[in-house]
């Protein structure tokens, strides 16, 4: 099992790349869509948070969403071309920045031993965590092909971590190797 201080780190190290890779780009760009079958960048944004509290409320603590109106919008088993249009730039980053601090707290909360079962719980967040960390680079990939490929801009470079590695051309996690 990992240190859960060392795995947030990575986490917020995800999240920094994702930020490397749009904050740059133009609220226009940050919507669009290649085609109808195509979520835009805008969409991955939101749907990382929104899993990642989804994964912390369901398997660590009951909580309600702290946007309730992104929750259908942001769930991938809707189609693309049914999920509407996408909140502003600024509702998706306070969306996002707002998970991040509720993924922070409940972590620190279970690392201090501020749970009921605080044994069992170190083990379930550090599996979420590797997920969460995981999930957010899944979508990092498709975030960098339109960034690149569709609207021309250059990619940052790969964040440094010893636990980083491509794997099928994704960035992934893994402290257990």
């Amino acid at each position: 099992m990992h240190e859960l201080t060392a795995l947030l780190r990575e986490y917020d190290r995800a999240r920094a790349y994702t930020d490397e890779l749009w904050k740059d780009l133009s609220p226009d760009e940050v919507t669009w869509r290649p085609h109808e079958d195509s979520s835009a960048i805008g969409w991955h944004l939101g749907h990382q948070a929104h899993v990642a509290h989804f994964m912390i409320r369901n398997l660590t603590a009951a909580e309600p969403s702290p946007d309730p109106e992104l929750d259908g919008l942001m769930d991938s088993a809707n189609p693309e071309k049914f999920r509407g249009a996408l909140p502003t730039v600024e509702r998706l980053t306070t969306f996002r920045d707002t998970v991040a601090e509720r993924v922070h707290a409940r972590i620190g909360d279970i690392a201090a031993g501020r749970v009921g079962a605080p044994t069992q719980l170190t083990i379930v967040a550090d599996h979420l965590l590797v997920a969460l960390i995981n999930h957010e680079y899944q979508h990092d990939q498709w975030i960098s092909e339109v960034r690149a490929d569709n609207l021309g801009h250059a990619l940052p470079p790969d964040p440094a971590s010893d636990w980083l590695s491509r794997i099928d051309g994704y960035l992934v996690c893994n402290p257990y190797a």
